[in-house]
Order: C-alpha cells, then sequence, then structure tokens
C-alpha cells in the first residue's frame, strides 16, 4: 500500500496543489517561501492530529468567511443546516492510496462501493465546523451583545471583538471546528477539477486512515543549543539521551512484561536495592536515634527507616546518559554529548529517531506486549515527514544522511519479509547538495505565483519533475548528469542565467554586485553551460517555469562550407554558429539581421503553471571613439565585446605577465595603425587563445583591477535590467 498523491486547497498559501508522492522517497524543493514547510504541516495536522490555527486557512478566504458571518446577523436570517457553503473555504486534504486485492482488510471502512476490489483509494480530510447551529447561534448571541454594549456606551470609535466572524473564529477556532473525514470516489480522481465533498459519504472517525498509516515527524527546529549559552537551560533541548531514555522505556526495560531473559537484571537490581538499603541504615543511624528521642506528644513515637527506589530506567535519567569517546586508549577521556558539535549531534539525533519510529512501527521489544489491545495490528504504511534535515550538517554529512535514510527506516526484518509493509519519506529542504543525491524524478517542485495568478494573494503551485526526469532519453539523461556535476540550486532560485564561458561566470556575479542592487538581493543561479547544450535544459526551466537569462556568443562563422569561424562583419553574408541562438530562442542565422533585432524582440513569453519569459543576450554592435572618430565594433564572444567596452582601460591596463591574453590585447590595442587592424588583431588573440586562457583572463582582469571600474557590455547590461524588472512585481 502507498500514497499515490494528494490534494491541498484552502491551507496557507496552497489555495489548491497536487502532489504526487514517489514509491519511496519524496523531495520537497523550491525558492524560499515558496510553501514547502506549508505542504509538511498540511501532512502534520490532517494526518498526525496536530493543532490547526486561523491562519492556516488560507487569507483570501476572509472575505467570503465574514460574508457568510454578515448574513448569519440580519434579523431574518435563518439557522443553516448544511456545510455546503464551507466547502471551498476551510483547509482540505485528498489523500489517494493505491491498494492491493490482498489489503482490503486494512481499508474495509474507507471503500466507496461494495463493487470495489483493489486500486485507487480516496479520503478527504477537511476542517469544517463541529455544529454549524452552534457556531450560528453562539457567534449571533456574542455579536449582537457586542453591538448593545457599543450603543448603549455610545462608543462608535472602537469595534468590542467580534467586529466580524474571522475574529470569532480566530479565537475559537478549536472550539467550533474539527476535522471531517469523507470517502471520494475513484472514479473522479483524475478530473480536471476536484470533486465536490460527497457529505452523503461522511466517516463515522474523523480519522478514517488511523490504523491504515504511521505518521511521523521530525520537524526544522530540533532545539538544540549551545551549552555555554546564558540561555540554553531555558530552550527546550533535544538531546539523545533524552532519545534513548525514552527508547528503552519503550522497548527496553525489563521491569514491563519481564521475560525470562530479563530475570538477571532485575535479581542484580533487587540485590544492589538491599545492599544499598543496609548502607543507608548504617549511615543514617544516629540522625535517626536523635529524631526517634524528641518524641511526640499524645501520640506513639514513629519509627523511621529509609528505603529506596531503584529501578533500571533510573540509570539513565541524567544528562550524561550519553558520551563520546575522546581517546581509543582512555576511557577516561570522554565528555558529555552537548559538548559535541552541532551537526554530529543533530544527524545522530535523526538516526536514531528514524531509528525509533521503524522499531515503534514494528512494535519492537516490550512494546509488542505492552500494546493496548485495540492498537496492536501493525499498520500497513510508515510515513516519515523531515523538514530541512541540513541544519547545522556539513555537505558531506548531508549526504550521507540523504543517501541512508530510507536504508535506516526499513532496515527490520520483518519490512524485509513481509511484503504488505511499506515505508514512505518525505523530506522538505534547501540544500542542493541533498537534492543532488536525489533521483530527480523524486523531486517536488514548489512554485511561487505572483499576486494575480490565482486571485488576490500570492500562492504556490506543485511541479512532479518525473514529467522531466523520469524518461530516460538523451537530454534527461544529459540534465541529469549536468547538474550532478555542478550544482542543484536551480531549483531553489528565483531565475536563472545561463552563461557560456568561465570568464563569464567569474565576472557576472562582480556585475551584478556593482551595478544592480535589487538583483543582488534576489537568488540567482549561474549556470555556466556550453552553448551547443544549453538548450537541453529548456525542458527543465519550462517545467519549472523560471525566468531565464541566456547571454550567448555571436560566434560568427562563415555561411558555406564547414562554417569557419571569422572576424564579425557587416554585409559579408556570415552567419551565428551558436544555436542558442539560431536553433532555440531567435531561430535566425543570419548575422546582419540577428544584429539588427530591437531588444524588445529577444524575450520569449511562455505559460506553464504561470506566466514565464526567457530573454537572450547576444554581442551587439558597440560604438566607439577610435582615433577622434566614432566606429562600430563588432564583437563575436563576451571577452572581444568586455575589450570594446572598456578599450581606454585595456589599453592602459599594467600586466607583468608575458604571453597572457590580457597583455596580448593591450599590446594590439597600441600597435595598431588602423581600426581595422586593430579589430582584426584583437579577435586573432582572443580567438586563437586556449580555454583555459579565457579563465586566466577573467583572473588576470580581477587581479589587475577592481570589477567595479570596468563598464558593463550593452547587451549583458540590457539583460540583467530585463532580469531585475521580470523579478521586481513579486515584491
Amino acid at each position: 500500500m502507498k500514497i499515490q498523491s494528494i490534494d491541498i486547497q484552502n491551507f496557507r498559501k496552497l489555495l489548491q496543489c497536487h502532489i504526487d508522492f514517489s514509491e519511496k522517497t519524496t523531495l520537497f524543493v523550491g525558492a524560499n517561501n515558496s510553501g514547502k514547510t506549508s505542504a509538511m504541516d498540511a501532512l502534520g495536522k490532517f494526518l498526525a492530529g496536530r493543532d490547526f490555527a486561523f491562519n492556516d486557512i488560507t487569507i483570501s478566504k476572509r472575505v467570503d468567511i465574514n460574508k457568510i458571518g454578515e448574513e448569519w446577523v440580519q434579523e431574518n436570517c435563518t439557522e443553516p443546516t448544511d456545510l455546503l457553503e464551507w466547502g471551498s473555504l476551510v483547509p482540505q486534504m485528498d489523500i489517494w492510496l493505491n491498494v492491493s486485492n490482498s489489503e482490503i482488510h486494512y481499508v474495509a471502512g474507507i471503500i466507496p462501493t461494495l463493487k470495489w476490489r483493489s486500486g485507487k483509494l480516496g479520503v478527504r480530510l477537511a476542517f469544517f465546523p463541529k455544529n454549524i447551529a452552534k457556531l450560528f447561534t453562539d457567534y449571533r448571541e456574542v455579536y449582537f451583545a457586542a453591538r448593545k454594549t457599543e450603543k448603549t456606551k455610545g462608543k462608535t470609535d472602537i469595534n468590542l471583538y467580534p467586529k466580524d466572524l474571522c475574529e470569532f473564529i480566530d479565537r475559537n477556532l478549536n472550539t467550533y471546528f474539527s476535522i471531517k473525514a469523507f470517502v471520494l470516489d475513484p472514479a473522479k480522481s483524475n478530473a480536471d477539477a476536484l470533486q465536490a465533498t460527497p457529505f452523503e459519504m461522511e466517516c463515522f472517525t474523523d480519522n478514517p486512515l488511523r490504523g491504515i498509516v504511521k505518521i511521523d515527524m521530525i520537524d526544522a527546529q530540533r532545539g538544540f543549543a549551545d551549552p555555554d549559552s546564558p540561555d540554553s537551560n531555558d530552550r527546550a533541548k533535544r538531546q539523545l539521551s533524552d532519545q534513548m531514555r525514552s527508547y528503552y522505556e519503550k522497548h527496553l526495560d525489563p521491569e514491563k512484561s519481564p521475560s525470562p531473559e530479563d530475570l538477571e537484571i532485575l535479581k542484580a537490581t533487587e540485590d544492589a536495592k538491599k545492599v544499598f538499603d543496609e548502607n543507608l541504615a548504617i549511615k543514617f543511624a544516629p540522625a535517626i536515634r536523635e529524631l526517634e528521642g524528641l518524641g511526640y506528644p499524645g501520640v506513639a513515637n514513629p519509627k523511621l527507616t529509609i528505603v529506596t527506589k531503584m529501578t533500571t530506567g533510573e540509570a539513565l535519567k541524567h544528562d550524561s546518559t550519553v558520551q563520546y569517546a575522546l581517546s581509543k586508549n582512555d576511557d577516561t577521556l570522554k565528555l558529555p554529548e552537548k559538548y559535541n558539535g552541532l551537526g554530529y549531534q543533530n544527524l545522530i539525533s535523526m538516526v536514531f529517531d528514524l531509528m525509533r519510529f521503524r522499531d515503534d512501527w514494528m512494535r519492537e521489544g516490550k512494546a509488542k506486549l505492552t500494546q493496548e489491545s485495540d492498537n496492536f495490528a501493525i499498520e500497513p504504511l510508515h510515513l516519515v515527514l523531515i523538514e530541512e534535515p541540513e541544519a547545522h550538517l556539513h555537505v558531506q554529512v548531508q549526504q550521507v544522511f540523504i543517501r541512508k535514510a530510507y536504508d535506516v527506516l526499513t532496515n527490520h526484518k520483518s519490512i524485509k519479509e513481509n511484503g504488505h509493509f511499506d515505508t514512505q519519506l518525505v523530506i522538505s529542504t534547501h540544500s542542493s547538495h541533498i537534492a543532488r543525491e536525489t533521483n530527480f524524478a523524486d523531486l517536488r517542485y514548489f512554485k511561487r505565483l505572483s499576486e494575480g495568478a490565482e486571485g488576490d494573494i500570492a500562492t504556490s503551485k506543485v511541479i512532479n519533475l518525473s514529467e522531466v526526469f523520469g524518461k530516460g532519453d538523451e537530454t534527461d539523461k544529459f540534465v541529469t548528469r549536468y547538474l550532478q556535476t555542478t550544482h542543484c540550486d536551480l531549483f531553489f532560485a528565483d531565475a536563472a542565467i545561463l552563461v557560456e564561458g568561465s570568464a563569464e561566470s567569474m565576472l557576472l556575479p562582480h556585475f551584478i554586485r556593482n551595478k544592480y542592487p535589487e538583483l543582488y538581493q534576489k537568488y540567482i543561479s549561474i549556470l555556466s553551460i556550453n552553448g551547443r547544450h544549453s538548450h537541453r535544459l529548456s525542458p527543465l526551466i519550462e517545467k519549472l517555469c523560471l525566468p531565464t537569462l541566456v547571454i550567448a556568443d555571436l560566434d560568427t562563422a562563415e555561411k558555406e562550407g564547414h562554417h569557419k569561424a571569422v572576424c564579425p562583419e557587416r554585409k559579408k553574408g556570415l552567419i551565428s554558429s551558436n544555436y542558442t541562438i539560431t536553433g532555440w530562442i531567435i531561430g535566425e542565422k543570419d548575422l546582419d539581421k540577428l544584429l539588427d533585432i530591437p531588444a524588445d524582440q529577444k524575450e520569449i513569453v511562455k505559460q506553464g503553471v504561470c506566466k514565464y519569459s526567457i530573454r537572450i543576450a547576444y554581442q551587439t554592435p558597440v560604438k566607439i571613439d577610435y582615433n577622434g572618430a566614432e566606429v562600430e565594433a563588432l564583437a563575436s564572444t563576451f571577452e572581444d565585446c568586455l575589450v570594446y567596452t572598456n578599450l581606454q582601460l585595456f589599453e592602459n591596463i599594467s600586466v607583468d605577465d608575458t604571453g597572457s591574453l590580457i597583455k596580448n590585447v593591450s599590446d594590439k590595442i597600441k600597435s595598431a595603425s588602423s581600426f581595422e587592424e586593430f579589430h582584426q588583431g584583437v579577435y586573432d588573440v582572443l580567438r586563437n587563445g586556449r580555454s583555459d586562457q579565457k579563465a586566466e583572463f577573467a583572473l588576470d582582469l580581477i587581479y589587475a583591477v577592481d570589477p567595479s571600474e570596468l563598464s558593463v557590455p550593452v547587451y549583458i547590461d540590457e539583460g540583467l535590467a530585463w532580469l531585475q524588472d521580470c523579478l521586481t512585481p513579486e515584491e
């Protein structure tokens, strides 16, 4: 049995979103404030019984709730008898299970018809009013009382509670609201719109999945504290000692339902208690005799005795239960766990939690003997939720954790041997290192939608990346290998910039930092990828609906033959050999036409779950002053365009390294006797440079010149300004 998917409605930013679950591990990724935490909290509140808060209701629904309140306080309003008008307002979650024929006995209480045999099975959990008539009556009573008081006192400048229905619900949410469950129709599960709540199919319990799905959760705020900080004693500290003590009491305590192998330790404990009692009697004898000599008027003198209470669990009730040995040769060199690094504490704590979750689920050890009769059956599905496991962890440790987490959860003989026990792990993360270690088909990307996309407030949608990475074709393989080789911060970025060379990737961050302050505040993923391959990222960019700036080189070449690279000139029948320009975005090869395309025609607007744009920026003509005359310099690559844009700087630059590209360019500028010689010379120097010299070009330039002194080439300036404007509306 597996959870196939969930649909969340009206919960915070998740106005309406669909999330497909993977067979084993599902990873929630996305930019900050995109809804990942909301989805985890929704799972915790609907499935694990955590309390709801009024702010869990999507904020845009407050207007409609207050409209209901306005109708309720009308004199001729009749008492409502159903929940129909609340169906589109309250938080809801649809859970779709995939159930085999051999598992029907687990789900007997939620099958839609007696004809259902196996396959898809759905339940809707909705946070409805418990008793709509009582909510109606109590609200009217309190509301009219407040208005009467205002009228009596003549107060018109204040609004006594409750001023509207939202304020009344806010203060009394869990008094008047609770989860109600309804069985859904599997035949309607694939419809474009979610099915209406089937009130006639309401379940007898608020959580019919109890006994079917076991939920465990590790929160993002795990409460580790610096042992020497002044407030460390005030924090809710979570130590491995506490976790081990809890595990011991539930699974190992020999005093609970003792087995034959427990008798030895129980006898040893009793013997130790007797010895300790005898020792205490001897040590306290003088003090007890003195107390007995005082006497009590009117009653017999009491006989005082000292008796100890000793249990095996008491031995673990101290902060230093778990210690770390610092030397293999000296057992005395140990420190309590709180003095170890936060990262190590966090890793060990999370892994132990996973072990405990697994053993609790399997009723391991004493838990099997102490289970209540109505809770003895083991649930067929174990769902584990982990929020931001990367906290305090170094990169390598993050990768180790994500590789091992699912294995730890399933490392049990009963799970391995019994095909009816399944485990699903859901993780939310901001870590590109964790994303890199996961099968990209298991990623669920949370996309922020700006105001107006789904109403008056910003909301989120969830994108299933298995549609990009699950195909197994050449593009899928390339993108997967590329992202795993470089970095995966594309899944957490506000926008992406694709560049072709190492020089661009080194200098672009300086341009953004010095010239574009608003863009610098955004999370921009800069990906360095050759122009022949950048279009292969198109399926992923389109799926993520990510605003993308593609900075490409014209790479001018002859039209005929083998398209030999040549210095760019107008009216020579030259073309661009860069497929990103000619095949992906612009669709034009002719150099003369490309040079004259206006800036506003270099953008493609596309529609996915939201509108987004892809814009290309390539070299445009540069007007320079050459020996007192204004001439047009055409560039083929980033490097020569940067030279033309900063001609005086390169002419006067001081570089001692003979043979470096920068020095060769500077020498060519000084030695040229005409613009044509200068133009061809700069092209030849940069074109004939090795690929590794292009990186040296950028490094030497950063070393010799403060990057803030560089003028940004016009084509890059236009592109960065466009991207900055693209991201501004999200403010």
